[in-house]
């Protein structure tokens, strides 16, 4: 999750899941940016499956997240699947959160799916770039739980993951005078 020292605007109060992390660098999707667009707009190629679209499946609030600057156009589906029936199309983050492939037609029967978010674009860093942000104190590295991807009020979710972390800068205001 961003520090308040974190001093671009793309990341500012945001909590990023991330994804893939290794020698040549890092991805992840911003969980608490929702756009104004409803997942059942943006979603027109087709159902989910018989008498269900993406929307059905969506988690509230059922629109688009913001996942990132990069490639804004790019989509990537977070779903929770507690019991994975089949691999093809799914690819797990931690536990039973994960990526699943929308993009090619109905919904893949991986078993039941507890959540669903959309994200359109993602947070990408080069080699060694996130590990130099988290070492000048841009970024704190606190444990995901499964629910924040699919926070219901994501104007919270910032403050709520910066309690788990403890510490100094759980007090932290957006008013600079009252810190």
């Amino acid at each position: 999750m961003a520090t308040p020292d974190l001093e671009d605007p793309n990341f500012d109060g945001t909590v990023v899941l991330l994804l893939e992390h290794g020698p040549g660098g890092a991805l992840g999707v911003v969980l608490n940016r929702p756009s104004p667009l409803p997942v059942g707009e943006a979603m027109t190629a087709g159902p989910a499956g018989p008498g269900t679209s993406w929307s059905d499946l969506a988690t509230t609030p059922d629109v688009v997240f913001v996942g990132g600057p990069v490639q804004p156009n790019a989509v990537i589906a977070l779903a929770r699947v507690p019991q994975v029936t089949d691999t093809d199309r799914w690819e797990p983050v931690f536990g039973d959160v994960g990526v699943i492939n929308l993009g090619d037609g109905p919904l893949p029967d991986v078993g039941r799916l507890d959540a669903l978010r959309v994200f359109a674009g993602y947070a990408g860093w080069g080699e060694q770039q996130l590990e130099d942000e988290i070492e000048s104190g841009a970024w704190f590295v606190v444990d995901a739980h499964a629910d924040d991807g699919f926070c219901t009020d994501p104007a919270v979710l910032w403050r709520t993951v910066l309690r788990r972390q403890g510490g100094l800068f759980v007090t932290v205001t957006d008013n600079p005078a009252l810190n």
